[in-house]
């Protein structure tokens, strides 16, 4: 599917119009209820600002947290309220409920260039069902529908996907910032195009693994997935993570990339662990020298310095999925290595949010990437090749 021939908020009339804008607050609090990192609504204030600056009413709505479809104020929207009117310099006032007496009242008596929030959204058990009565209630406060959440566009849920029935449906300019960045590079990439994936699982990355072979030069896999392809391979990987039901898919993968002439990277050398802690035991071992009884919890220095190779001469970098344990300070250097070597190339450098945006972000290196995705899931699906509702939902330019 082409995204990146949806409409945004500039390519519509949006002054005196009440814009009903679903975003991603779904931000973490520390123990004292204070919103603890602000990213997400930080990300969202670019489309906020233009469409108040245009004289829009604005009523924005999101989700927080998983209140299973029941009122429950520990996880009410109101920090997010208040650190919105201190970010805009003006009060974005809270309703009560979404659908209900305060929320249309609200919404109703908004004046030009004025903003409120509702109520979170996930109060409803209607919101994740996407039913069309809720999302038409929904709909029904506003004259216009933006969707900027980009961290749940691969949700049909009502406020991302049911409510553009009932409404003219644009993008923000989040959701055309990823569009445009990771779908552009898809699309038409500058080579050579690197895809770096890691995490634990196979399985988890089957469907981004098969896309991705039909689009890159070169394909890098580490994390816990790594272990698969080496067991695969005939290696004894000790009690390293393996998906002994995946081994064929791990050869298939392998042959596929071989006949395609993608260069396909796995760990040569690993940092193996005695058990599964952050202080245990550990040493370097060759992949085809693993002991037994030990697991690998990151890459060596010799794959390090090899993966770094790869990624030096780079056009475009996607990276998805942490190389090791990399929370853990002893299985951290993997990560690290790989991220430094994406900072210092020259490349177009993609970030495909979750565990690599976090690791990015914890060693600093996230000021020196392209983009980094908002969205785990919706990264993850658009990486694949899937249809993402959110975006879907949205009205084609003429």
């Amino acid at each position: 599917m082409n995204y990146l021939n949806k409409k945004s908020v500039e390519d519509i009339e949006v002054a005196g119009k009440r814009v009903l804008v679903r975003c991603d607050f779904n931000v973490p609090f520390d123990e004292n209820g204070n919103i603890s990192d602000p990213k997400r609504i930080n990300e969202a204030l670019k489309t906020i600002r233009y469409l108040l600056a245009q004289n829009a009413k604005v009523i924005l709505c999101s989700h927080l947290g998983r209140p299973k479809g029941e009122f429950n104020m520990k996880y009410s929207l109101a920090p997010v309220a208040a650190y919105l009117s201190k970010a805009l310099g003006q009060e974005v006032k809270m309703a009560s409920d979404v659908i209900g007496d305060s929320a249309k009242s609200i919404a109703a008596s908004l004046r030009e260039g004025e903003a409120a929030l509702l109520e979170n959204v996930r109060f409803h058990k209607e919101e994740e069902k996407n039913d069309p009565a809720f999302a038409k209630e929904l709909a029904s406060l506003a004259d216009i529908y933006v969707n900027d959440a980009f961290g749940a566009a691969h949700r049909a849920h009502a406020s991302t996907a049911g409510a553009a029935d009932y409404l003219p449906a644009v993008c923000g300019y989040l959701i055309q910032k990823e569009i445009t960045i990771m779908g552009g590079a898809l699309a038409d990439p500058k080579r050579p195009f690197v895809a770096i994936l890691g995490g634990s699982k196979v399985s988890d990355k089957i469907g981004v693994i098969t896309n991705l072979l039909e689009k890159v030069d070169t394909l890098v896999i580490g994390g816990g997935m790594a272990y698969t392809f080496l067991n695969a391979m005939g290696y004894a990987i000790g009690t390293s993570l393996c998906e002994s039901d995946k081994l064929d898919l791990a050869k298939d993968i392998m042959a596929k990339a071989k006949e395609k002439g993608v260069k396909f990277l796995i760990p040569v050398d690993n940092v193996v662990a005695d058990k599964f802690d952050k202080e245990a035991a550990h040493q370097v071992a060759k992949s085809d020298h693993m002991p037994e009884g030990w697991m690998g919890l990151d890459i060596g220095p010799e794959t390090s310095a090899l993966y770094a190779d790869a990624i030096k001469d780079a056009g475009t970098v996607v990276w998805n999925g942490p190389m090791g344990v990399f929370e853990w300070e002893n299985f951290a250097a993997g990560t690290k290595a790989v991220a430094g070597a994406i900072a210092q190339s020259n490349a177009i450098s993609i970030i495909g949010g979750g565990d690599s945006a976090a690791a990015v972000e914890k060693l600093g290196f996230a000021d020196q990437m392209t983009h980094i995705s908002t969205g785990g899931g919706a990264s993850l699906e658009l990486l694949e090749g899937k249809i993402l509702p959110g975006i879907a939902c949205l009205n084609d330019k003429d």
